[in-house]
């Protein structure tokens, strides 16, 4: 990476980390896009992995009262059964894979309530979150549209789904690093500080996201995440195909 790279790569963190901030989810879509257009798949995912760490780290200190610490216990027992299960099958991410899957990720929000009515706030669905959504984010990258089904159809208020989902993928993003590290460590010192940079752009732009969040309905909350994760899963779509034909 070179200083103009550097300086888009900072603007970037920014304005995910502001997105993400808002609708708890599609601000890592995002980022992970953009990284895989300097880095190799692996090292890509290591390395949104930690600077998403620090993003939803500090959105979920600033929502900690909303936390739901029992439903985030369920899921963390499905994420751990998920990162056994794809260490045991020595899994290894590809590109046009990950952009497939990424791409049709959004069609989950547009299920109707009736068909698949999933809640975080029962145990047994919390669970298949973390297996399901953890497995996702180990594999791909990303499941912000896998874990936002298990909530967007609970009862709790946005300021819970947002801070319990922020929890949950500091956890889950903090297992992608380990589960990547060989590749994270062929990155050079100058890359490293590169990433260590973007922490404050990422408090920051979540800091934004968080304040734009109070002044969001729990209706307009929930239409433009369907909305916003959908264009940006439409894009993923698109270059995954371009991506298989001129394979």
């Amino acid at each position: 990476m070179n200083l103009p790279v550097v300086a888009a790569l900072l603007l970037a963190v920014f304005l995910t980390s502001t997105l993400s901030g808002v609708f708890g989810m599609a601000g890592g879509l995002v980022l992970l896009g953009v990284l895989l257009l300097i880095l190799p798949v692996s090292t890509a995912i290591a390395v949104q992995g930690a600077i998403q760490i620090i993003a939803n780290g500090s959105r979920a200190f600033f929502s900690r009262a909303f936390i739901d610490w029992r439903i985030l216990g369920f899921i963390c027992l499905g994420l751990l059964a998920a990162g056994v299960i794809l260490y045991l099958v020595r899994y290894s991410p590809d590109l046009v894979v990950v952009c497939l899957a990424i791409g049709v990720m959004p069609i989950l929000v547009w299920i109707p309530k009736d068909w698949l009515a999933l809640d975080a706030s029962k145990p047994h669905h919390a669970f298949v979150c973390g297996l399901l959504g953890g497995g996702l984010n180990l594999a791909v990258g990303v499941s912000g549209p896998t874990v936002d089904i298990f909530f967007i159809r609970t009862s709790m208020d946005r300021r819970t789904v947002i801070a319990t989902k922020a929890a949950t993928q500091v956890i889950s993003h903090a297992s992608k690093v380990v589960f990547y590290w060989g590749a994270a460590t062929t990155l050079t010192p100058f890359e490293w500080a590169a990433i260590a940079l973007a922490a404050p752009f990422a408090i920051a732009g979540t800091s934004a996201g968080h304040w734009i969040l109070q002044r969001l309905t729990d209706a307009d909350f929930r239409r433009w995440t369907r909305w916003v994760v959908t264009g940006i899963g439409i894009f993923y779509l698109l270059r995954g195909i371009s991506l298989l034909i001129w394979r």
